[in-house]
């Protein structure tokens, strides 16, 4: 093997890398759970020992860089919601909101005719709302024009749309602004979802225009969430205090704290929400061993922090800004943990009485150090009768990031209306050397100081801003307040309970199947070529869960089901590999010889086999969403993982152990002619399984046409919730019950246990927001009412018996419904182009295309005939896409494989009857065909039984698809490649006569 220095070289710096990006992940679980220890049980006391040590360090990589807790959260392993539990939220920017808005929501027949025929033709089309409403106001109306007076040729939108601007032209400025609008609100969202203390959350723009998908890992209040993704953004300007004014009323605010903790009466004072004597010494004994630990340094002593806390308990959590300097509304700083105590203890009755009742606290939207542990408290002023802000989100027309040319920094540029410039100017006038607050959703953003009165509503903002910090800046200065709303149009709650269920079953069916197919090897291969096998497939293993970790995938259950599909279908390559090579030592070849030999005849089927899996992968990436994405994520690294382990790890083995002149097996005497001279009849037998093939397809057709599917929510829309109670329950009473409070009868059935239901229901799904929300969890509550324990209160009901619930909105179902279809045309599209060129005969793209068209059909036919039959769910969901696609990978991996040996004997025995060797090909790779195979069903079955309820359908259809797919490479992919070019080639030999 040339390059063997470099291949060994390449396999070390990638494991190198592997180990040093999960060695994150080990850290982070490390202090997790010490963090665990620390609170016995109190979630509170644990989050407050997390919050102490995020910017402190706690990993020393080779005394290189000492990594904080914060930094190696960063940085570990992604868990998807499935695993961890949290929540995912898709939301979507109402484009027909904005357009009215723009509009002055003008009564225009033709211009109101027109929203109404956009919204029709967008649930059947993949085309953008705006120009869906340009092509229907022409339809309605050819000659109107939407420049004109009564539509978008308004006062406020003179500058944008001149007079007499053509229906194109005013159509690319709405589409400018909705792209602007759905950028402000992304924007948006993502300032509010930094503030929810979530490690790694992804908000990403969907592909489609207006959509925004956000995941919250660990996140347990989903009204919370709910209420605060969908509020009204609040940008507002606010006049404040100096530190100097504010100082005197601070001082009075810690004596009179202190007197009033000497007095003992906290609990009363400190209103109904928190803070009790106990909780007190729970947090004076964590400020104990933080300082034990060296965290705390300021404090001498434990006996210090005392005395501390009791002469100065304001102070000893908000250290006050000291006097002198230059002015600042900054009147002082707070460690993350005590944030929330600084927030109480203002807030409350008596402390509030020695301050100025003009006079309110906001805390910056950032930390202020690298450790992201210190926050900045701003004093602000309010100076109207109604207690707003002068000046709000309204008054800003732009804004954006520029460089000052005289210091060569980064400020930001902001330009205002006509009646927002005047009230700048006074407010700048008023406010000279004093600082003005930028305030979004009641968090700082900026406090620049004002240095003058600011005339004509053109500002510029400095603040030795970084060019991140002055785009986010801009951005959130563009947004002011949003022209529309963004609603929730799907969301899905995933509780930790289920979250820790479905690791452990994960990772119970991963582990056994993964045994399973190391027994498999050892056992067929014998010690030699087994055990390298093996040694390939743990550092395989190894390489997909480091290549995650370093590019921050996110690993969901669907993923793991990927992973363990990629080892299964990687032995294919290791199989190819040693059965080439044993024929090579069959034909008399030495060991070295016949190794050499054996691979580089291998890598045709290999590389062609692993090319069609790899685009499938690429167009399931491409169109999938939610869970398909996760699991194309890992096919696609899995198989460039097991190429690289199966082709060179093993590689390596064997020249190292040919160099010491050790004998290597590659059979056990119980193996060795397993399947060697099988003489199946494959092409005379045709008939019979086209025959059986076309039975099984009718009979699919047509279930499929009477009985149908069972569809899930992800193609219909819905709310769906998984129920928990004490004792077994009978779905039909069930379904009547909440037939009564929803008006028609949902859908349940028994999920994962006799005690448990999942209950799908469709109740007003057409409308959104927090109350419809409420309302079908209220209804669901009463109509359950009866089976639930006495004394369930509807909170205990919604707090520890729903365990997930997920709601699918029905435009994002047909957009689902869309990009699956896409994903399987795709797939076959690619596949068949690429055998044509690949073979240079369109034969076999056409029996390899028909073979996956015969899979799929039947796989769905069996999905149509048994769902209500068997004993677990048929759901067709996003994971059954993801199941047919993946099927559609094997069986064109099986049958490109079939192809390449029918290729190459074709091309040995030129001479001989095509027939013949058409059949001695087939029964060539019996023996590969086997294992891979049996190989892949062991994976497969270990998944099924062990690995949940939430993944039995998905592994079922895994399991009915491999059976169907190793079935149609032998006897019907290649008998129609025979038959196609047997009368190809009779019409030539016609046409010749």
């Amino acid at each position: 093997m040339r390059n063997k220095g470099a291949i060994r070289l390449l396999a070390i710096v990638f494991a190198l890398v592997s180990l040093y990006q999960l060695t994150f992940t080990y850290v982070t679980k490390k202090v997790e759970k010490e963090a665990r220890e620390f609170g016995a049980g109190d979630i509170k006391k644990e989050q407050t020992y997390l919050d102490s040590i995020r910017g402190e360090g706690v990993y020393n990589f080779l005394w290189l860089k000492n990594y904080t807790y914060k930094e190696c959260k960063e940085l570990e392993m992604n868990l998807g919601l499935d695993l961890k539990g949290g929540m995912n939220v898709t939301m979507e920017v109402s484009v027909v909101d904005i357009i009215k808005a723009m509009a002055n929501n003008t009564k225009d027949e033709t211009f109101n005719a027109a929203i109404a025929q956009a919204k029709k033709m967008q649930a059947n089309s993949g085309k953008g709302f705006v120009e869906l409403f340009g092509e229907a106001f022409e339809q309605i109306d050819p000659n109107a024009q939407l420049s004109s007076p009564d539509i978008f040729g308004t006062l406020e939108m003179k500058d944008k749309i001149p007079f007499g601007a053509s229906n194109a032209e005013v159509l690319k400025v709405i589409k400018e602004e909705t792209d602007g609008a759905i950028d402000n609100t992304y924007n948006i969202l993502r300032s509010r979802i930094d503030r929810f203390g979530v490690a790694q959350p992804n908000i990403q723009k969907a592909d489609v225009s207006g959509r925004i998908i956000i995941e919250l890992p660990g996140i347990k209040d989903a009204a919370r969430v709910r209420k605060l993704l969908q509020g009204t953004a609040s940008l507002e300007f606010w006049e404040t205090y100096s530190a100097s004014e504010v100082m005197q009323y601070l001082n009075a605010a810690n004596t009179k704290l202190a007197e009033i903790n000497n007095a003992g009466d906290v609990e009363e004072e400190a209103t109904k929400e928190e803070v009790k004597e106990e909780a007190k010494d729970e947090e004076v004994a964590l400020l104990d061993k933080i300082e034990e630990e060296g965290a705390q340094d300021s404090l001498a002593t434990s006996q210090d922090a005392k005395a501390m806390a009791k002469m100065y308990p304001l102070f000893s959590i908000l250290n006050p800004t000291q006097p002198g300097g230059r002015p600042t509304a900054v009147v002082g700083r707070s460690h993350i943990k005590d944030t929330a105590d600084v927030n109480r203890i203002l807030a409350m009755p008596a402390i509030k009485s020695v301050l100025p009742r003009n006079l309110k606290f906001f805390w910056g939207v950032k930390a202020i150090d690298e450790g992201a542990n210190w926050f900045e408290l701003f004093a602000i002023k309010v100076t109207s009768r109604d207690g707003k802000a002068p000046l709000d989100g309204d008054a800003v027309t732009s804004a954006r990031e520029q460089v000052d040319q005289q210091t060569a920094k980064y400020e930001v540029s902001m330009s205002m209306s006509g009646e927002g410039a005047k009230t700048w100017a006074r407010l700048t006038k008023d406010n000279v050397n004093r600082a003005i607050a930028i305030v979004l959703d009641g968090y700082v953003y900026s406090a620049p100081n004002v240095i003058g009165e600011i005339k004509g509503g053109q500002s510029s903002i400095t603040g030795g801003f970084s060019v991140a910090e002055a785009k986010d800046l801009a951005n959130i200065l563009k947004s002011g307040k949003l022209p529309a709303p963004a609603h929730i149009i799907a969301d899905e709650v995933v509780g930790p309970s289920l979250g820790k269920e479905s690791i452990q079953k994960g990772m119970y069916s991963f582990i056994i199947a993964f045994v399973l197919v190391l027994v498999y090897m050892f056992f067929f291969y014998s010690r030699g070529a087994g055990l390298a096998a093996n040694i390939a497939l743990i550092t395989n293993l190894f390489f997909i869960f480091g290549v995650l970790a370093s590019l921050g995938a996110v690993l969901t259950l669907p993923g793991i089901a990927g992973i363990v599909l990629t080892i299964g279908m990687s032995v294919d390559a290791n199989v190819l590999i040693y059965e080439r090579i044993q024929e090579e030592l069959k034909s008399g070849k030495g060991l070295g010889l016949a190794i050499s030999d054996g691979y580089k005849n291998a890598y045709s089927a290999i590389i062609d086999g692993n090319i069609t899996t790899l685009l499938t992968g690429i167009i399931l990436y491409l169109f999938g969403e939610g869970p398909i994405k996760g699991f194309a994520t890992t096919l696609v690294i899995g198989i460039f993982s097991s190429l690289f382990a199966a082709i060179f790890i093993t590689r390596l083995i064997f020249e190292a152990q040919t160099a010491r002149n050790r004998k290597v097996t590659f059979a056990t005497k119980f193996t060795d002619n397993w399947l060697r001279n099988s003489a199946v009849t494959f092409l005379q037998k045709r008939k019979v399984f086209y025959v059986v093939s076309g039975i099984a397809i009718v009979l699919s057709v047509v279930s499929l046409s009477t009985k149908g599917l069972n569809q899930g929510i992800d193609f219909t829309g819905g709310r769906t919730y998984v129920v928990a109670f004490d004792k077994a329950i009978g779905v039909e009473d069930v379904a009547k019950s909440l037939e009564t409070v929803y008006g028609h009868a949902p859908e349940v059935k028994t999920f994962g246990g006799a005690n448990q239901v999942k209950i799908s229901t469709k109740y007003k799904i057409e409308e959104s927001g927090t109350e419809v929300d409420d309302e079908v969890e209220n209804l669901l509550y009463e109509g359950l009412k009866p089976y639930l324990a006495n004394g369930t209160t509807k909170a205990d009901f919604l707090e520890n018996n729903r365990k997930m619930s997920q709601k699918v909105g029905p435009t994002i179902a047909d957009d689902i419904r869309t990009s699956a279809l896409w994903s399987i045309l795709g797939a076959l599209i690619v596949i068949f182009l690429y055998i044509m060129v690949r073979f240079s005969n369109w034969q076999y793209g056409l029996g390899a295309v028909a073979a996956l068209a015969h899979d799929s059909i039947i796989v769905l036919g069996i999905f149509s005939i048994f769902y209500g039959w068997l004993p677990f769910s048929l759901e067709i969901d996003q994971a059954f896409i993801a199941a047919i696609l993946t099927v559609v990978g094997y069986s064109i991996n099986d049958t490109v494989v079939v192809f390449d040996r029918i290729r190459e004997y074709l091309g040995l025995y030129p001479k001989r009857d095509r027939e013949e060797v058409v059949n001695k090909a087939l029964n060539s790779t019996m023996r590969r065909t086997f294992s891979t195979s049996l190989s892949t069903m062991v994976v497969l079955l270990a998944i099924f039984l062990f690995g949940g309820t939430s993944i039995q359908g998905f592994t079922f259809a895994l399991l009915i698809g491999v059976m169907v797919g190793t079935y149609s490479s032998l006897f019907i992919a290649s008998p129609i490649a025979y038959d196609t070019s047997l009368r190809v080639q009779k019409v030539a030999d016609k046409r010749k006569k």
